[in-house]
């Protein structure tokens, strides 16, 4: 066996022994970069592949944490910045129903707490914004669920803001619709033409 061969072989063990155990702990910091986690997932698995392909640069006895959410964070915007440059896609347009994924506005796994809350009022309330048509939903979700404010959800959906407050209002009109057909509302009062 060579001496290359001897300092890969270790430069391998300590990787395994240092980076691996870290990578757990850098899905969160992705997630809240990507806000999606599938692309949180990619985007620890592309930081663990620099990292690998970088450590021979990294110098023991420095800070391994920091140097992991350095490569992470750079390659978050370069990634953003790659995709900024391309040219925008329609969403979902040209997919057909079998290649869509499962229902991104799902929440995710709830603990037997939140489950248990779901099932007194907010089922009625997400299968009501389930009803909504997708621009609504969508727009409703990153308002009202998720708190974004309307330059964001504009930058987001790719559209101009005065159509994200549109779309809000029609959404949250049509939701009170929805619910109210199903006698969870009392009836609004009509509304009245200025």
């Amino acid at each position: 066996m060579s001496p290359i061969e001897d300092d890969d072989d270790d430069s391998r063990t300590r990787f395994e022994r240092d980076v691996i155990p870290q990578l757990s702990q850098l899905y969160p910091a992705a997630l809240r970069m990507t806000r999606n986690p599938t692309d949180a997932e990619d985007l620890v698995q592309e930081t663990s592949v620099k990292a690998y392909a970088a450590f021979h640069q990294f110098r023991p006895g420095t800070n391994l944490r920091a140097w992991l959410n350095r490569i992470l964070t750079t390659t978050f915007i370069n990634v953003y910045r790659k995709r900024r440059r391309e040219p925008q896609q329609a969403l979902g347009g040209d997919l057909q129903e079998w290649q869509m994924s499962a229902d991104r506005l799902a929440p995710p796994v709830p603990s037997a707490e939140a489950e248990a809350l779901d099932h007194m009022t907010d089922s009625d309330l997400l299968r009501a914004l389930r009803g909504l048509p997708n621009e609504f939903r969508t727009t409703v979700y990153l308002a009202d669920i998720e708190g974004y404010p309307y330059r964001e959800i504009a930058e987001i959906m790719g559209t101009p803001v005065g159509t994200v407050m549109s779309r809000l209002h029609r959404g949250r009109r049509k939701l009170r619709e929805q619910l109210g057909d199903a006698g969870l509302l009392p009836p609004a009062a009509p509304e009245t033409g200025a």
